[in-house]
């Protein structure tokens, strides 16, 4: 998958806008951020510490926990150049559900 195609699919969800995070490109909701390209074939997406742990496991060598604090908050960096576009989706837009606001 190819950087443009990773920010179409973000710019997609609903609500989602680009911005940027200590120079570096970021998509949120709101406030919020979902997912940051960091450098080129990495991203790093928002999940709980336990979805990180999950896949990690499920998907060895796609993800890793980003180094240091923010990875045991749940940071988890997606490597997504080969990675499936299924796989992708999911986990953006999990990421994304994880700080979108709900609707009641």
């Amino acid at each position: 998958m190819r950087t443009e195609d990773l920010e179409k699919r973000a710019l997609s969800l609903p609500g989602a806008v680009e911005s940027a995070h200590f120079g570096k490109r970021d998509f949120r909701v709101g406030k919020r951020i979902f997912m940051t390209l960091p450098e080129p074939g990495r991203a790093v997406f928002k999940f709980t510490p336990d979805q990180q742990r999950f896949l990690i496991e499920t998907e060895p060598g796609l993800c890793s926990a980003v180094p240091g604090g923010w990875g045991a908050k749940g940071w988890t960096s997606v490597y997504f150049t080969e990675a499936d576009e299924d796989i992708i989706d999911s986990v953006m837009e999990t990421a994304w559900r994880n700080v979108a606001p709900q609707t009641p």
